[in-house]
């Protein structure tokens, strides 16, 4: 059988995925950016570097 899918969600299912792909893609670089600033933080808090 043909699929089940209206022709009014051809093009929003895929903008609804490049939305969802955006947002995925900022989250994580939110997240990985928080991280970061806490793992200094602490470095800074203990007295230790990096370096």
């Amino acid at each position: 059988m043909a699929e089940k899918k209206s022709p009014k969600n051809d093009g929003s299912a895929a903008s609804r995925e490049d939305r969802l792909k955006a947002a995925l893609k900022a989250n994580m670089a939110r997240r990985k950016a928080q991280a970061k600033a806490r793992a200094e933080k602490q470095d800074q808090d203990t007295g230790k570097s990096g370096e």
